[in-house]
């Protein structure tokens, strides 16, 4: 039995064919699946807890600080530049949006020697504040912590 091309058929309350109607009910029905997978993606992104606390744009929690004291203490900037935006190292605001926690560490405690970066499993200051340079980069990545000084959150300033 041949298959049968669909007919177009018009209806006295339908202006456009049957077979209009349905095209247009499936990009739309399309178009309202991509807009809930989307906001399903944000919830979820959202949902994950920052690992750091800001108020005011450069007021963090103590962990948060002992990281900023850490980039400072090791002077970071020197390759990473001073708003962590890139010089000889990688933008940093940019690779902490796709770096995970464990490559972070990864890569501060091994290095990239073939990229120039040192290791730095050997400094007490980086074993003890690791996850709070973590915290403070991936708050600047995010945009909630403004470059320059930070402070401590119940700070006056």
């Amino acid at each position: 039995m041949p298959l049968e091309q669909p007919r177009e058929r018009h209806t006295a309350l339908f202006t456009k064919p049957v077979t209009s109607v349905r095209i247009s009910f499936e990009m739309n029905a399309c178009k309202l699946l991509s807009v809930f997978l989307l906001a399903a993606a944000a919830t979820v992104a959202n949902s994950a807890e920052a690992p750091y606390t800001v108020k005011d744009g450069n007021k963090v929690d103590a962990k948060t600080l002992a990281g900023w004291k850490t980039w400072r203490a090791l002077a970071c900037e020197r390759c990473h530049g001073a708003q962590q935006e890139g010089l000889v190292g990688p933008p940093l605001v940019v690779s902490l949006k796709t770096l995970s926690k464990e490559d972070f560490h990864k890569t501060i405690m091994n290095g990239r020697p073939e990229k120039g970066m040192p290791p730095f499993s050997a400094s007490k200051m980086v074993n003890d504040n690791w996850e709070g340079l973590y915290a403070y980069l991936k708050g600047r990545s995010d945009g909630k912590i403004k470059p320059g000084h930070v402070y401590p959150i119940d700070s006056k300033k």
